[in-house]
C-alpha cells in the first residue's frame, strides 16, 4: 500500500518533473548545499528548490583539505539531518569519493543506502562517460541522479589545480559529449562547475535537462552555491564566482564577544533571566 501526501497540503514538493518544467518555461532554478537541520530548516523555509548535501562538508564542517576524506556513512547522517528539516525543497546528496568508481554495482549499492537510510529524493556523482554503466544502473533501479561536469573536486589531485577547466578545444567538445552521455542515460539535471561562460551555455542550449552552473556564468538553468560560503561564514574561500549575501562571522564573532564580555562582567544573567 502507497501513502501520497493529501491533496489539500499547503506545502507543494519539489520534484524532478518540477525542475524540468521550469528549464522549460525559463525559471532559474535555485540551489544552495546544507549539510544540518538547523540550516537546511531556515534555507527550505526561504523558499530554496534544491538542496544539496554536498561532500564539501568534508571542507565546512569537519575542516579537510579535500572533499575525498568524507564517508558514505558521514554522508548519509548529513542526508539525514537535512531531510529532517524539509518540507519543500528537492533534496540531492553526493555520492563521496570511493563509494562509486569501482563499479557499477557499488555505485548502485552506494545509492540505495543513501536513499532508504536518509530519505533523501536523489543522488550526484562527478565523471561522464566513465560513470555512464554506474549511472544507468542506478537510474533502473528508481534513483534520481544528478551528473557534475567541469570541475569535479573529487579528481582534484588529477588535475592537480582548481583552476577553471574545459578552456581547451579537446576538453570542451569532450564535456558537451560527456554532458549528452549523461542526458541518455537517465539523468535528470548536471551540474557544470567552474566551466567558461559560453560553453555552459552552449551545453544547456544542446541538452533538454535542466544545468546548474557554479562558476559557468549566467547561461546555465540554475546556480548554486555553498551555503557557508554565500553567508559568509567561511572567510579563507574567495573565488570569482562567489557572491557574499552576509558576513555571519563578524556578526557571530561579536555576539560570542559580547557574550564572552556578560559573563565575565556578571552582567549575565541578570534577574529577568533567572528563576
Amino acid at each position: 500500500m502507497s501513502v501520497h501526501p493529501s491533496e489539500g497540503s499547503k506545502v507543494k514538493r519539489v520534484t524532478t518533473h518540477q525542475l524540468q518544467m521550469m528549464k522549460t518555461r525559463g525559471e532559474k532554478i535555485a540551489m544552495l548545499t546544507a549539510y544540518d537541520y538547523s540550516m537546511a530548516r531556515i534555507v527550505d523555509e526561504a523558499g530554496i528548490d534544491v538542496i544539496l548535501v554536498g561532500d564539501s562538508a568534508s571542507n565546512v564542517m569537519a575542516g579537510h583539505e579535500t572533499t575525498l576524506p568524507i564517508t558514505l556513512d558521514q554522508m548519509i547522517y548529513h542526508a539525514s539531518s537535512v531531510v529532517r528539516a524539509i518540507s519543500r525543497a528537492f533534496v540531492i546528496v553526493d555520492i563521496p569519493f570511493g563509494s562509486y568508481q569501482g563499479n557499477s554495482s557499488e555505485a548502485l549499492k552506494s545509492s540505495i543506502r543513501i536513499m532508504k537510510e536518509s530519505g533523501a529524493h536523489g543522488v550526484k556523482v562527478e565523471g561522464g562517460e566513465e560513470i555512464q554503466q554506474s549511472v544507468e544502473r542506478i537510474v533502473n533501479a528508481g534513483v534520481p541522479v544528478m551528473g557534475h561536469l567541469g570541475l569535479t573536486p573529487q579528481s582534484i589531485y588529477q588535475f592537480g589545480t582548481y583552476t577553471v577547466r574545459a578552456k581547451e578545444k579537446a576538453e570542451a567538445e569532450k564535456l558537451l559529449r560527456d554532458a549528452k552521455i549523461l542526458e541518455e542515460s537517465g539523468c535528470f539535471a548536471i551540474v557544470l562547475e567552474k566551466v567558461p561562460a559560453d560553453l555552459a551555455k552552449e551545453v544547456s542550449s544542446q541538452i533538454n535537462i535542466p544545468t546548474i552552473g557554479i562558476g559557468a556564468g549566467g547561461g546555465t538553468d540554475g546556480q548554486v552555491l555553498v551555503l557557508h560560503d554565500m553567508l559568509g561564514i567561511t572567510k579563507d574561500f574567495q573565488p570569482r564566482f562567489l557572491r557574499r549575501y552576509a558576513d555571519l562571522a563578524n556578526i557571530m564573532n561579536d555576539a560570542v564577544g559580547h557574550f564572552i564580555k556578560d559573563v565575565k562582567s556578571n552582567d549575565f544573567p541578570n534577574e529577568d533571566e533567572s528563576y
